[in-house]
């Protein structure tokens, strides 16, 4: 690119690029947009207001799903606590923490499509908290007493349980920086000195140990709020609520995971909670440790209770990587919010590549295409889908259907913040006053550069199924800014172009500052090849992945409603209707003579067996040894000498998108012939 054009290109990684401003040397942080304030570290990126990045193509679509489907109709379809007699509006019913998750959900969804209806919903929530705050600061539905002594333990008690809170507190924050309602802030400084005088007494594992270990999620709110207030008693509080949370960093960075006989008495979704809270603290203390702990647990969570899909064993506590061990829809969701939590402080694109993965993999296959039923658990190798025992540390009934309080109804309420959460990581300010693409999909964001201009950047692409991604910006005039692209570790040949001229790169480096003079019109287009990665799982077996993309076998399904006493609701069984017992035919892999087969179109909804966008022809043999034990699959057959029998047929197999998929094989035995 010639010098006449005005353009800078920036090679290296964020945490390079920006390492003045994480040691806290110097803390100018983004011109436009409220980042922290000193003493907290400065951070690479800023997250933007709720509202100015606006979902497309399929992204709208899963937005307009849970529009009409459960998340726009949760207060009737669950009204038992959803409706109008929950604790959060001040009825006598449930006080706790599914009411709060629905709206930790519903805002970012109300404002991303810009629906009065949703807003509305979601308003009415906001407005109880605000207006009926105790005078003390307490915040949420009041301890029941006079003429419900009948409610006793932990019912009761759960009312005044901090956790409830921390997610209300996330809702209100999204809801703020939307509206800009002042009310918030207000309401957020009297809870705050509330807790802190609380804290001695009532520590946050005092009623639950849920807010114990998830006070990670306080913590983040408590800092927000301070770099829009200054106020210093927020830093204290913090310090309080970092030493009451459980000790993630040490658990993190040990060899407490890696622990097999005993598993590690540690709950799958604290843990997916507890993966920020190093992070969020490093903040305020930026010591190495933090960062590290969170890779190292990563690390060990992927040795020791992994699948290739990115999730983990933990059905509830964490159980291994067996494939047919469950991972949880909660698990997922909060998965992701940590690792969009970590991003912007850390601008390390590892989290960005993590993050696509759950997101693009696990998340809708576990929720039924109509947005109205859910999977408690999932697992990476599922092959029929019924009401019946597995090998679950908690097997009560339910928790493998498609249902609605089938499982345990938390992820119920709190699936609604996976694809709007998402979206609203997506893009982000960057510290240099520029704007940053660092997690890919269809979407539109409006936001002010550089000395406060408003530019449009329009994000047209099929990824994750194709490989093109282009960028349009629309501007009143030109405006010279920072453009910030992102690119993913199993990318080795990218390339990017700026109004059809190709920029040179280093493959070596994953993030790309293009610093230009930009008008209305310029197009910036990223090319992001997808080759096929191969990795090895339980019992040696085989993953395969391409781009974001697991790919799984492809099984026939047959769909059954079933009614059933004791349910609140019917729920759907899925059945097998062609084989799953196959091994991959390992010169398939040595020789790479796996075929792709993209389609021309993408499906507004991408993610079902039907509209699969890519198919991946192979060969595998049936391994007749390979069957049900205990309604699943039974466990892989290991790698042996003499091979293990499979049949002396090649078939020809279909492998799609994991996302894709209600019924799958994942990990694969390899048959060596």
């Amino acid at each position: 690119m010639s010098i006449k054009d005005n353009i800078k290109i920036f090679l290296g990684t964020a945490l390079l690029f920006f390492s003045a401003s994480l040691a806290g040397a110097k803390n100018k942080g983004n011109f436009n947009y409220s980042g922290n304030q000193l003493p907290l570290i400065g951070e690479p990126y800023t997250a933007l207001p709720l509202g100015t990045i606006k979902p497309m193509g399929f992204l709208l679509k899963m937005e307009e799903l849970q529009r009409d489907g459960l998340t726009g109709h949760l207060d009737s379809i669950y009204s038992l606590v959803c409706g109008d007699n929950n604790g959060w509006l001040g009825g006598t019913g449930d006080g706790w923490e599914r009411g709060p998750y629905w709206i930790d959900g519903l805002v970012p969804l109300a404002y991303q499509l810009d629906d009065p209806a949703l807003k509305a919903k979601a308003q009415k929530w906001i407005e109880w908290s605000i207006k009926n705050q105790r005078e003390d600061g307490y915040l949420g539905p009041r301890p029941l007493t006079e003429g419900y002594e009948h409610i006793q333990g932990t019912q009761q008690d759960m009312r005044e349980d901090w956790w409830p809170k921390m997610v209300m507190l996330k809702a209100l924050q999204q809801y703020y920086t939307a509206t800009q309602d002042e009310r918030v802030l207000t309401l957020m400084m009297k809870y705050f000195k509330y807790q802190q005088k609380m804290l001695s007494q009532f520590p946050l594992g005092h009623w639950t140990y849920w807010a114990n270990q998830r006070g990670g999620d306080n913590l983040a709110v408590v800092y927000w709020l301070y770099n829009r207030t200054k106020e210093k008693f927020l830093l204290d509080l913090a310090e309080t609520i970092h030493q009451q949370t459980f000790d993630w960093t040490t658990v993190f960075s040990g060899n407490i995971i890696r622990t097999l006989n005993p598993l590690p008495d540690l709950h799958c979704v604290n843990v997916a909670q507890g993966l920020k809270e190093p992070v969020v603290y490093y903040q305020q203390h930026p010591e190495k440790k933090y960062l590290d702990a969170v890779k190292m647990g990563l690390s060990a969570l992927r040795d020791c209770h992994g699948f290739v899909n990115g999730m983990y064993g933990g059905d509830e506590h964490l159980h291994g990587n067996d494939p047919t061990q469950g991972s949880e829809l909660c698990s997922a969701v909060e998965m992701m919010f940590s690792l969009e939590s970590i991003l912007p402080v850390t601008g390390d694109v590892y989290y960005a590549d993590y993050l696509e993965k759950i997101a693009y993999n696990v998340l809708p296959t576990q929720i039924t295409d109509d947005f109205m039923r859910k999977q408690y658990f999932q697992q990476a190798n599922q092959v029929q889908v019924t009401d019946q025992d597995r090998n679950f540390m908690d097997d009560h009934t339910g928790r493998q259907v498609f249902g609605t309080t089938s499982g345990y109804p938390c992820c119920l309420t709190n699936m609604h913040q996976g694809w709007p959460k998402f979206i609203q990581n997506l893009w982000y300010a960057s510290a240099d006053n520029g704007l940053a693409a660092l997690v890919y999909g269809p979407s539109k964001v409006t936001a002010k550069v550089a000395g406060g201009k408003q530019v449009t950047v329009l994000e047209t692409t099929d990824y994750p199924f194709k490989e093109n991604v282009r960028f349009t910006f629309k501007t009143a005039d030109k405006v010279q800014f920072p453009f910030h692209l992102r690119i993913p570790a199993w990318c080795k040949k990218p390339s990017v172009s700026v109004n059809g001229d190709i920029i040179e790169i280093n493959q070596k480096n994953n993030i790309i500052v293009i610093d230009k003079l930009w008008s209305s019109g310029d197009q910036v287009e990223l090319h992001l090849p997808m080759e096929f990665r191969y990795s090895q799982w339980y019992e040696n077996s085989l993953g395969i992945e391409r781009g974001p993309l697991v790919y799984a076998l492809r099984i026939e399904e047959e769909w059954r409603e079933v009614t059933k006493s004791g349910y609140d609701d019917t729920f759907w069984e899925v059945l097998p209707k062609s084989p799953w017992n196959y091994a991959i035919v390992k010169s398939e892999i040595q020789e790479n003579k796996l075929k792709v087969e993209v389609k021309d179109d993408i499906a507004n909804n991408p993610w079902s067996l039907k509209n699969a966008p890519v198919i991946i022809k192979t060969k595998g043999k049936r391994m007749p040894m390979w069957t049900m034990e205990r309604n699943s699959a039974g466990k892989i057959p290991s790698p042996s000498w003499p091979p293990r029998q499979t049949d002396e047929h090649e078939d020809q197999i279909i492998l799609i998108p994991y996302g894709c998929t209600t019924l799958r094989i994942s990990e694969f035995p390899v048959a060596e012939k």
